[in-house]
């Protein structure tokens, strides 16, 4: 790591200078450039570690150039890569620093405009990611929040505990598809608190149906708070008898244990939900006040879109969510149907079409405003995306001026 020659980078910097500094970030260790506004590198290249040593490593450097200028201004950015640059960022901006977090699509679009080359290394991209500081609409980043901050941890941590969930229940209709076929037959569902309970004692239709008859009555019935009687034992019973199912202890064995880890995983996405609640409360979010909205809708909106001072218009949040309408033009033709971008938060796009859901079937408005869209012809989900956007409109006002819903009359 070597600085440029003195003279020349006191020329190039100027009375008032403003450098740029990129950041290619990784697990282990970051990859800076440092340019001026004539995009020639003030320091060559250089590799820090990702801990205290590393982080003072690229301040010193900093700082020593703003010794030799005597007045110095500094951008730097940053592609917004999550848990890896969490830390950094975090740091820069206590350190007084202005960050830019860029998108990794646009920084990959940018790397393809500047070369017809297939190179892409760590040092090259902490260059690319220098020179885009250069444009005069980068926006700095600005720190959430600590309830927002708390809200995104929770939300986007019940989200991998709900997908580990939901993988484990397609192995519980898995095996019981194998060992007990029939059983959906008896049952509104398959998952329901009884159905897991009767078994976790009994995991094959050969063993239901050895069981005694009063002890499958009393479990049915103390599992099922009384719905389930000797009746439902009987047909359950009658069912296992004839069942065309396998005898296996090994999946009998398996069933067990991922009732078991599916009971588990639903207490701690009980106890997720109960600390979102506890946030939410603490915010007194307007979003609540919209019908259908609940803490963890709510909560998932508020983390996702963050300070809403970030967007100018409604548009541009739509945008943010990957909600608004994909457009293509070439010489005279103009496409009039086109897909959704789905672009932007995964996390926000669910939820807001979630939420748009639940306002159409409790708001007067937004179901007129739904019926309406399916009366012109348009698909289910088409006309749900349409309340979507109405939505996150609404959503946009009762957050930029924290105003309560108010349903139109």
């Amino acid at each position: 790591m070597k600085c440029v020659d003195t003279q020349r980078q006191n020329q190039s910097m100027g009375d008032d200078s403003l450098i740029y500094v990129g950041i290619d970030v990784a697990s282990r260790k970051h990859d800076c450039c440092i340019l001026n506004r004539d995009g020639s590198a003030l320091f060559e290249n250089f590799t820090f570690t990702n801990d205290r040593n590393g982080f003072e490593t690229l301040i010193s450097n900093i700082v020593s150039l703003k010794s030799a200028s005597g007045s110095l201004n500094v951008k730097i950015g940053l592609e917004s890569t999550g848990h890896f640059s969490t830390n950094l960022t975090n740091f820069l901006i206590g350190q007084g620093f202005e960050v830019t977090t860029f998108n990794p699509l646009h920084v990959n679009l940018y790397r393809k405009a500047q070369t017809l080359r297939k190179t892409k290394t760590d040092k090259s991209d902490a260059r690319f990611l220098a020179a885009m500081l250069f444009s005069d609409d980068t926006k700095p980043y600005s720190p959430a929040s600590y309830h927002i901050s708390e809200l995104k941890a929770l939300t986007r941590h019940r989200f991998r505990m709900l997908s580990i969930r939901s993988k484990l229940k397609t192995s519980y209709n898995r095996q019981l598809t194998i060992l007990f076929p029939e059983l959906h037959t008896a049952v509104w569902s398959i998952h329901q608190n009884s159905c897991l309970a009767l078994l976790s004692q009994f995991p094959s239709a050969q063993a239901i149906a050895q069981c005694h008859l009063t002890r499958l009555t009393s479990l049915l019935a103390e599992a099922s708070q009384g719905r389930y009687g000797r009746e439902k034992a009987i047909q359950i019973r009658e069912l296992a008898k004839v069942s065309i199912g396998s005898c296996s202890p090994a999946l009998s064995f398996e069933l067990v244990q991922t009732i078991q880890t599916v009971r588990f995983l639903q207490t701690q996405i009980s106890a997720i939900d109960a600390r979102i609640r506890e946030v939410m409360v603490a915010l007194d979010s307007p979003i609540l006040t919209v019908p259908g909205i609940s803490y963890t809708l709510g909560a998932i909106i508020l983390a996702e879109v963050g300070d809403i001072t970030r967007f100018a218009t409604p548009a541009k949040l739509l945008a943010f969510a990957g909600l608004d309408p994909s457009t293509y033009q070439s010489g005279k033709f103009s496409a009039n149907s086109t897909p959704m971008v789905k672009r932007g938060s995964s996390y926000l796009r669910w939820a807001l079409i979630n939420a748009a859901r639940l306002i159409a079937m409790r708001d007067p408005t937004f179901k007129s405003y739904m019926a309406k869209k399916k009366s012109e012809g348009k698909h289910q989900f088409v006309a749900l995306s349409h309340v979507g956007k109405k939505l996150v409109r609404v959503i946009f006002s009762l957050l930029k001026n924290n105003s309560i819903f108010i349903p139109q009359a």
